[in-house]
């Protein structure tokens, strides 16, 4: 399975959100700026992640997008899957029941098990742990 642009931009925008929490609100301007992304595609975005409960967006002058939770109880899956659906290597894995072949197919094992890899990695980190790799130089280079 690729990830699409979505699911990579988006994560991209969390751990921006990430670098600044407790900051304030940022500005999707701010945000463009940093991560090199279109600003209408990060309101397209933004609309999914805030359905999910992950940011919520601040009106007025000094307002802009915050996590609504804590960077360390969000992980690259929460945002992959409420930006693209479900991780799935083939639909047979997520819904035996569109192949008639599921139950003596060997094949979807191996599905089952690609998306099950998919899942354990993306779930293996939090936006916390990417922010502090950030902050410690190991990725772009942000204005905090």
């Amino acid at each position: 399975m690729k990830v699409s642009t979505k699911g990579r931009y988006g994560l991209r925008i969390m751990v921006e959100l990430a670098v600044h929490h407790g900051s304030g609100p940022v500005q999707v301007t701010t945000i463009a700026q940093n991560q090199q992304l279109p600003g209408k595609y990060i309101h397209v975005l933004v609309g999914g992640l805030k359905a999910a409960g992950l940011v919520t967006a601040v009106r007025g002058p000094n307002g802009g997008i915050e996590l609504a939770r804590e960077p360390r109880s969000i992980t690259p899956l929460d945002v992959v899957e409420a930006l693209e659906g479900r991780i799935s290597a083939a639909d047979c894995t997520l819904d035996p029941a569109l192949c008639g072949r599921a139950a003596d197919c060997v094949t979807r094992d191996v599905w089952c098990e690609l998306a099950a890899a998919m899942e354990t990695a993306l779930r293996r980190h939090t936006l916390a742990d990417l922010a502090e790799r950030i902050k410690a130089g190991g990725g772009a280079a942000y204005v905090i």
